[in-house]
């Protein structure tokens, strides 16, 4: 039994991040073959996957859906984890994947732990681990070689694609911290579901601007599966996975997401990557098996 729930935690985290990496590939076809603009992309994404989130919910639970709201220190917490890290965490990795491409924007976005490292440092006013210090040195190393290629003269990432990586990496540290006390007393789905859709509110002027006429049928489908399965059903797979499998585990299959954004980008896209910035890559996804060391191993 305890190997079918092992197989089937590992199964749903796999899947769940394949479909992450390859909703990032999409994104990146979309905004090179359309005129859409991240901005309202992302809108879009927050809205729909929020209000499917909140339906969901709302189906399968006798809860109220506006019991979140009853507490002020939930109610609080919330509105920050919308605003501080939702929203940040959405817009941050699809304005890299603009300017810049999937497979590096997905792998800067896993630079989420050294920051959780250096935040977790200065709030307990203690050294960190050795194992965390050696976990920051190869992620910047990793980070270097991923946006230099070795030369030290030239950038092989634009400006603002190493910006918006970078932001997307603190931001998803954020996206992780902010909502550790809700989801001990809400479901998921609810605190997800209300903090997506209160993260779409400052992209309405965007939403509604926009003409659905231009949007060409392969368009359209590509936004659908960024909101259906690169959204609704990640989430739902990586839920599932924690039931299943210990957070290490499900963090180090994480992994399948930049590959998966990696190998379709390269595949379908045509996106090239040197041999040195593969190896950067492996470099800043190699932290995350690291931090699944045991303390006692450190």
């Amino acid at each position: 039994m305890a190997e079918k729930k092992t197989g089937r935690g590992i199964l749903y985290a796999v899947t769940g991040s394949v479909f992450w990496g390859a909703s990032g590939t999409a994104a990146q076809a979309l905004f090179a073959n359309s005129q859409i603009s991240p901005l309202w992309l992302v809108g879009v994404r927050l809205l729909l996957a929020g209000l499917l989130l909140l339906a969901w919910y709302g189906l399968a639970s006798k809860q109220s859906l506006f019991s979140i709201w009853k507490n002020q220190r939930s109610a609080t917490f919330l509105l920050l984890f919308a605003f501080l890290g939702m929203l940040p965490s959405q817009l941050s990795y699809f304005m890299a994947i603009h300017y810049g491409n999937a497979p590096t924007a997905t792998v800067l976005q896993f630079l989420e732990p050294i920051f959780i490292i250096l935040y977790l440092t200065v709030c307990s006013h203690a050294l960190p681990r050795r194992l965390d210090l050696i976990s920051v040195i190869v992620a910047l190393v990793g980070t270097f070689l991923l946006v230099t290629s070795g030369n030290l003269i030239k950038l092989s990432l634009a400006p603002l694609a190493l910006f918006w990586g970078l932001a997307a990496g603190l931001s998803q540290a954020s996206y992780t911290l902010l909502p550790k006390e809700l989801l001990v007393n809400f479901d998921g789905r609810l605190v997800v579901g209300w903090a997506m859709t209160l993260g779409s509110i400052p992209f309405f002027p965007i939403l509604f601007s926009h003409s659905l006429k231009s949007i060409s049928l392969v368009g359209g489908g590509q936004i659908t599966f960024i909101v259906i399965f690169g959204t609704m059903l990640a989430y739902l797979f990586y839920i599932n996975s924690l039931q299943d499998l210990q957070p290490a585990t499900t963090g180090m299959l994480s992994s399948f997401e930049p590959l998966t954004a990696t190998f379709l980008a390269v595949a379908f896209l045509g996106t090239s990557l040197t041999a040195i910035q593969v190896l950067g890559g492996l470099f800043v996804l190699s932290t995350i098996f690291l931090q699944s060391i045991p303390t006692k191993a450190a």
